[in-house]
């Protein structure tokens, strides 16, 4: 298809103003920055309040001239202002990504590492036990406000409600097209798209539309054409007529409007701790770190992997046993399935599961292959005559794969890592997705945590290749503490 066959009519804004929906976008984004103040100075004055009580109890400080009466309000006030000068309200950070986090967390330790070497060198003897309480407190309480806003918000954007930011897109049509997708797949990021500007030559007198994006104007008019449609963000893909000194001049012509310039890179799925921007000649080069697939870090990863399995497997014993009891009574054949499996570098090992399906399934599976409902090399259904009625029970809460952590206990699997494949699908492997086994298969991973058998065949392949390029065991504790809530809800799980 090339790239005129893209262009089909649509209606651009009527006159200079369009639909403005700027504005109300500017208004839903200061509600939500007030609504984390508000929350942010309640938290606060709780930490405050209970680092109090801990330490002194309901009496008066005994032998200390400090007046607590004002330093509390001080500390709140101080941390306030220590939260906004780290920018920990700034727009860019709210509601997606760590760096909301990690900002918090900074100003809250660096406000408590400033009180503590003034105090030391002015010599006041505020209570260490109090501020300790309440530093601890009121960071943890921060973090976990954050967190609950940033859940609201991501579930009105979900509704298509919520604050988010109006983006216009420019490039050419495929590159467009493509960020479009990107920025669609995940609705929850706060990136609506709401218009596009394409090159000159693709123009036409007529109103056009880059799938359902209309078309807005070329690159000659961008300010006018965010202006037009209340776009707050241009985002400038790949394209042969945007020159570095067009860019440039781009963002001098944005200056002072209140619109953001990003610039969306080729490079994709590449975690931000493997990128880093270096100056060189005046040109921002991004250097990409290669994935580490060994060292310290994997020893560590095993280390915990085989501790925490361990540990589930004795604490799990009870429910193991009661679950093989209603596997025997509920129908004939064994308790566990053994199937062959591809792991690590293509070693093939047997992966345990409880028996969720009738003893022959393999043998009825050729029957129902024309009624498979996945896009790829597995196989799914949802409604599968061969599993059993315990194992329907077993599957939506995903209690089959519990036996799993026998094959992490041995080395094989990893409680974090994309799926083990069957021998069949890995011999139908292409280069890109032959790199899954790069790394110890997991009993759950991103695909498992961002829909399972509801996602296409293409978008789980996506993340997982994601997660082997970008693994870190703090992405590990993340999509553990994910993988329960996708159970809770049983979420793509037949």
């Amino acid at each position: 298809m090339t790239s005129a066959t893209l262009l089909t009519p649509a209606r651009t804004p009527s006159g200079p103003r369009g639909d403005r929906p700027g504005p109300a976008a500017r208004a839903d984004e200061r509600a939500y920055i007030r609504l984390l103040a508000v929350l942010d100075t309640g938290v606060l004055a709780v930490a405050i309040l209970v680092g109090y009580v801990a330490r002194f109890g309901d009496e008066e400080p005994s032998g200390s001239e400090i007046p607590y009466v004002l330093v509390a309000p001080g500390l709140l006030l101080a941390w306030l202002i220590s939260l906004r000068a780290l920018r920990c309200y700034d727009d860019r950070v709210l509601g997606y990504g760590a760096d909301e986090y990690r900002r918090v967390s900074s100003a809250s330790l660096r406000l408590a590492g400033g009180i503590a070497i003034a105090g030391y060198i002015a010599d006041v003897g505020v209570s260490r036990g109090f501020l300790a309480i309440s530093f601890a407190v009121g960071t943890v309480g921060l973090e976990v406000a954050r967190f609950a806003a940033r859940k609201r918000l991501h579930r009105a954007r979900d509704r298509g409600a919520g604050w988010s930011r109006k983006v216009l897109v420019v490039g050419d049509t495929a590159h467009v097209l493509e960020l479009v997708h990107t920025l669609r797949r995940e609705p929850y990021a706060g990136y609506q798209v709401v218009g596009a500007c394409i090159p000159d030559a693709l123009l036409a007198p007529v109103p056009q539309r880059l799938g359902d994006v209309p078309v807005v104007g070329s690159f000659r008019g961008i300010p006018e054409a965010a202006t037009a449609i209340g776009a707050d963000t241009v985002a400038v893909t790949a394209s042969g007529e945007l020159t570095a000194t067009r860019l440039r001049r781009l963002g001098w012509q944005l200056e002072g409007t209140g619109v953001d310039l990003v610039v969306a890179p080729a490079l994709t799925d590449v975690a931000g701790p493997r990128i880093h921007t270096r100056p060189v000649a005046g040109l921002p080069l991004i250097h990409v770190e290669a994935p580490e697939f060994r060292g310290a870090r994997k020893l560590v990863k095993g280390f915990v992997d085989r501790s925490l399995s361990f540990v589930a497997l004795t604490l799990l014993l009870p429910l193991l046993v009661v679950i093989a009891l209603a596997i025997k009574l509920d129908s004939r054949g064994p308790v566990l399935f053994r199937q062959t499996r591809v792991g690590q570098g293509g070693e093939e090992f047997g992966v345990f599961k409880f028996r969720t399906m009738v003893v022959n399934a393999d043998a009825l599976l050729a029957e129902l292959a024309a009624r498979n409902e996945t896009d790829g090399l597995m196989f799914k259904m949802r409604d599968d005559p061969r599993v059993t009625r315990i194992g329907r029970l077993l599957r939506k809460w995903s209690l089959d794969e519990l036996p799993q952590l026998v094959n992490v206990l041995l080395g094989q699997m990893s409680l974090v890592g994309p799926r083990p494949p069957l021998p069949s699908e890995v011999a139908r492997y292409d280069g890109d997705v032959a790199r899954r086994l790069l790394v110890k298969p997991g009993m759950t991973g991103l695909w498992q945590v961002s829909g399972r058998s509801d996602l296409s065949w293409e978008d789980g392949i996506r993340l997982d290749l994601y997660y082997v390029e970008n693994w870190s065991l703090a992405a590990d504790l993340t999509i553990l503490w994910k993988t329960f809530g996708a159970v809770l809800n049983s979420r793509g799980a037949y």
